[in-house]
This record gives structure tokens, C-alpha cells and sequence, in this order.
């Protein structure tokens, strides 16, 4: 099945954008750092959230809120579809069941048929599995695709996985400071590594 998984049919899953031979793979938390998840009951009938400031509240979403996490994906996926048009991605738009291929397997294959992958890292992530999976997918292909990754945390980030990854592997890391930062950022790199890619430093992805 994971022989399956290639540029055609990703391409053929996304929807049309200017360059969608262009895949750009976009690798994150889908879901927040909840504290309601991690309190007892009885801890949270203690805790008027409404007096909490504001970047305080945000680590008390319901279970039922739309999760900031993977909606912070989606803008960012959505602003580089639209602007330079690239086949921005997330893991869930392919829809392969992961029944048939393990995630991890999954992610190492779409970065594999990617020209671009960015690992994006917010401050109310869950990071740890991001972490784990962009480890598994630079152990396996960073010798080959290593100039077309690169790690985006947000700058009051601080992780030993992140510092270990750019030694390790020479990562290109960057920090955002606002989710307009961050797109900017994406933008430039997708437009470095098409340039590239262009001008021959870079081979071409069929």
C-alpha cells in the first residue's frame, strides 16, 4: 500500500491551484495543550477561567471547540494555496487509512513526494508526536531531501528536540512571532526551493 502513495495521487486528492505539481507538505499539532484534558474534575470547579488573561484561557477549550491547533494549519495551508498558489497539504487531505499504512509511515512518504515540508510548531501544540514523527522522517530521508525541510517554531518555543535536530541533521530552523510571520516565511522558502528547482541546484519532482 505505501508504494501507492505517490505525486499523482496526492495531486489528485488536493484541489486545483496554480502550480500543483508543487506539493508542500505541512506537518503540525492537530490539537491544542489542554489543561481540561489533564485536571480532575474537582481542580477545575476551582479555577474561574474567566479571570485567567487571555493566552491563559486558551489552554481551557472545551472538547467541543473548534481546535486552534489544526485551524491554525488550515489558515496557513489555505494562504499558501492562495499565495504563490502551491498544493499546500496536511496528512488528513490525502485520506490513506492508516489501518493500511501506520502514520509515521504515511508522513515519511508524503515528505519523500514533496518538494517542500515545513514542521510547524506552536506554543499550545501538542508538539510531542510532531517531534517524533519529523524525527522519524529526517532519520529517513534527510541525506536526500534535507535542503527541502525546514522546522518553524513559534519563538517562545523552546525544545532540546529542536536544537538536537539542527545539529544533528543541519536542519534550517526558523521562529514566528505572529501566524502572518509564519506564512511569510513559508512563502519564501516554498519560493526558494521553486526557484531552485528552476534554475537545476535542485532536481526537479515528476
Amino acid at each position: 500500500m505505501v508504494d501507492r502513495i505517490s505525486r499523482d495521487i496526492i495531486t489528485e486528492r488536493l484541489g486545483d491551484v496554480k502550480y500543483d505539481r508543487f506539493l508542500f507538505y505541512l506537518m503540525g499539532p492537530y490539537k491544542s495543550f489542554n489543561l481540561n484534558y489533564i485536571l480532575s474534575e474537582e481542580e477545575r470547579r476551582q479555577i474561574d477561567v474567566t479571570d485567567l488573561p487571555g493566552p491563559l484561557r486558551r489552554l481551557f477549550r472545551k472538547q467541543n471547540d473548534i481546535d486552534e491547533a489544526q485551524a491554525l494549519l488550515r489558515r496557513v495551508q489555505g494562504g499558501l494555496r492562495t499565495n504563490p498558489g502551491v498544493n499546500a497539504f496536511l496528512a488528513l487531505d490525502v485520506d490513506i487509512d492508516i489501518e493500511a499504512v501506520d502514520a509515521a509511515t504515511q508522513s515519511i512518504r508524503y515528505a519523500e513526494c514533496s518538494n517542500a515540508t515545513a514542521f510547524v510548531v506552536p506554543f499550545l501544540g501538542h508538539n510531542f508526536g510532531v517531534g517524533e514523527e519529523a524525527g522519524s522522517i529526517l532519520e529517513s530521508l534527510s541525506d536526500t531531501h534535507g535542503e527541502r525541510f525546514v522546522f518553524v517554531h513559534e519563538a517562545n518555543v523552546s525544545s532540546a528536540m529542536i536544537r538536537s535536530a539542527n545539529l544533528r541533521w543541519d536542519l534550517r530552523v526558523e521562529t514566528y512571532e505572529s501566524e502572518t510571520e509564519l506564512i511569510g516565511k513559508l512563502r519564501r522558502f516554498a519560493g526558494n526551493i521553486m526557484h531552485r528547482e528552476r534554475r537545476g541546484s535542485l532536481s526537479s519532482l515528476r
